[in-house]
């Protein structure tokens, strides 16, 4: 028995339309079938061949002509499906993210899997509402207020040194990095790889420590060093004496935080007698003020963290090496926020509501 060929009349903008869902990646691949079965139908193909060439079978070739000859492009739609669609109340999720876990539960704050389970819901469905929302209740960041009552006057008088150094003067930020461990590992360290992180033992033996003093000069990110086995006034006041040392005759501004040690007698006795070296004390419980703590920071994650050491001589060596190569690349530390910024965040803000949150 001959084929039958049933051809139907495609619209020039139909034709661009369904040539453009088989070219489409966004396309769900039942569309792109549909619309390969009406432009082969409108091409002249026959039923059988074109259910061979597309590998499906002929009464489906012969229903999707139909409805799209009956109903057009929108007949190609997918049908709805029986069944209680499904509902997410985004806002209830939300609400009970927000709130505490009730007693009950035993635990202090909501996982995908709890909150699922007691809404009735996936966890998948809670964890995109969760993403979607920027919410992330397994995360907590910790925050202290100063109670220095010179708040305002100290950061005004740090900051400032920052933004508008007095004129030839130098700027220094010194502080000391205690009880650094001479951290020895217990095996080789296995080194980086294609694919694979360097990897280095859990375990280590301790060799010692030392205290690290630094002063960073703020206009040119300049340190100046030195190592001592403790970190008492005894200690400090030497290092201010080598910083006097390594800047002749010039007026110091020199910001330190309230460590016991830099308020000492004996300091504050050597100070008199060296007028052109001035203190400035960051706020109580605000030594982040300290722009040395960055230094610290730098040469903690690119010198000392990942070493090995097997003796303190070792990483005071190792330490120096750091400093000496930093001060060939050393660049300006610039400050950016402006006291009143900053004393916006530093003090508890009073409630406006009644609200426990």
């Amino acid at each position: 028995m001959a084929e039958i060929t049933s051809t139907l009349r495609l619209p020039e903008e139909d034709r661009v339309t369904l040539e453009g869902w088989t070219r489409s990646p966004k396309v769900s691949a039942g569309a792109v079938l549909r619309a390969r079965i009406v432009l082969g139908s409108a091409d002249g193909e026959g039923t059988s061949p074109l259910a061979r060439r597309l590998g499906i079978s002929r009464p489906t070739v012969i229903a999707w002509r139909e409805r799209y000859r009956l109903g057009g492009i929108a007949a190609l739609a997918d049908a709805p499906r029986s069944g209680r669609p499904k509902v997410v109340d985004e806002a209830e999720i939300l609400a009970h993210t927000l709130e505490a876990p009730p007693p009950a539960l035993g635990i202090t704050h909501w996982s995908t899997r709890l909150l699922a389970a007691q809404l009735g819901i996936g966890d998948a469905t809670v964890a995109r509402c969760w993403r979607r929302y920027g919410l992330q209740p397994w995360r907590r960041e910790t925050f202290k207020f100063s109670t220095d009552p010179e708040l305002e006057a100290k950061v005004r008088d740090v900051v400032g040194l920052y933004l508008d150094p007095p004129e030839k003067a130098v700027v220094l930020c010194v502080d000391e990095k205690s009880q650094i461990q001479a951290l020895d590992r217990t095996a080789p360290i296995l080194p980086l790889r294609p694919g694979l992180p360097e990897k280095a033992t859990h375990d280590y033996v301790r060799h010692g420590t030392t205290t690290l003093f630094a002063a960073l000069e703020v206009a040119t990110g300049r340190v100046t060093d030195a190592c001592f086995d403790q970190h008492r006034h005894q200690e400090f006041l030497a290092f201010l004496k080598k910083v006097a040392r390594a800047y002749p005759r010039r007026k110091l501004h020199v910001v330190v935080d309230n460590y016991a040690t830099h308020k000492h007698p004996e300091v504050e006795a050597w100070l008199q007698k060296h007028p052109r070296i001035t203190l400035h004390f960051t706020p109580t419980s605000g030594s982040w003020l300290n722009l040395v703590e960055v230094f610290f920071s730098i040469i903690t994650r690119q010198a000392i963290r990942r070493g090995t050491f097997v003796s303190v001589k070792d990483l005071i060596a190792a330490i120096r090496r750091f400093i000496d190569a930093w001060n060939e690349r050393c660049h300006p530390f610039t400050w950016t926020k402006e006291p009143n910024d900053i004393l916006s965040h530093a003090r508890p803000r009073k409630r406006t509501s009644d609200a426990g949150h």
